[in-house]
């Protein structure tokens, strides 16, 4: 079993700071036009919260890879 790369290590975490800079944007814009911290701070744990779902649901779309023919996951 060959370890997995830099890239597939890192991907959760990209996506979840995808996910965190969505819902800093959302906190920034309903503090800015409210002036309310409390409202603010809702409104990022929501957007983050939609967010991660919202992400999770389309990588469940997503077609697996292709296995490289020197994989071979039958059972011999």
């Amino acid at each position: 079993m060959t370890e997995p790369s830099r890239k597939d290590r890192l991907r959760p975490a990209e996506l979840l700071g995808f996910c965190g800079v969505l819902a800093v944007f959302t906190g920034v814009v309903v503090l800015l036009s409210t002036r309310d911290i409390a409202l603010a701070a809702i409104g990022l744990g929501i957007t983050f919260i939609v967010a991660v779902m919202v992400v999770a649901m389309l990588l469940l779309t997503g077609k697996p890879k292709k296995e490289t023919p020197d994989e071979d996951t039958s059972d011999r």
